[in-house]
């Protein structure tokens, strides 16, 4: 059975879900940002109580099919920027049409319908919350740092970094904001 939760953004989101399948002793066969397939469909009473916990620490199951296509978006672009695999070459809408085998004006049509945010502009603001967790980790140079989140070049991730936040990176690194916005952050969802 494979269960679609909302909010799953990090492994230790993983494995506070993981805990809660394990002390129920419902036998997990894979677990992934976003997702979770067990072995066998769930009896009712076990589905609501996972439920229930999974509530608890602000997870949600996901029922609804186009909730579950956005929720699976969400987690593709925070996994891709996360790993920081990203080059310049790279084309959001190639991808995500590849790796959910859909067209991806139907993929942004559903996405900024149930949003206040297109496509677009959420991937946007991810690479930007990334550039602000690196620079404010001192991991990478902006140079490295364009490089690996697919920037054509350090000054078209300033010119965007400035338009999303109100300050260049630079002086985001100096003044030491910590104006961060969660990893699944995006409008109306």
């Amino acid at each position: 059975m494979k269960i679609l939760i909302k909010n799953m953004v990090c492994d230790r989101c993983i494995s506070a879900v993981q805990n809660i399948f394990e002390k129920a002793e419902i036998n997990i066969m894979s677990i992934n940002l976003g997702q979770v397939e067990t072995d066998s469909e769930l009896p009712q009473n076990s589905f609501s109580d996972i439920e229930n916990k999974l509530n608890e620490i602000g997870f949600e199951i996901i029922k609804e099919p186009s909730q579950q296509l956005i929720e699976s978006i969400k987690n593709l672009i925070i996994l891709k920027i996360g790993r920081l695999e990203t080059d310049e070459d790279f084309v959001l809408s190639n991808f995500l049409s590849d790796v959910l085998h859909k067209d991806y004006s139907l993929l942004s049509k559903v996405f900024s319908q149930y949003g206040n945010i297109t496509l677009e502009k959420y991937y946007i603001l991810q690479r930007i919350e990334k550039v602000k967790e690196l620079l404010f980790n001192n991991d990478f140079t902006l140079t490295e740092i364009s490089i690996h989140l697919g920037y054509k070049s350090v000054q078209h991730l300033s010119s965007q970094f400035k338009s999303s936040t109100g300050y260049t990176p630079t002086e985001f690194k100096k003044l030491k904001v910590t104006d961060r916005k969660p990893l699944d952050y995006a409008g109306g969802f």
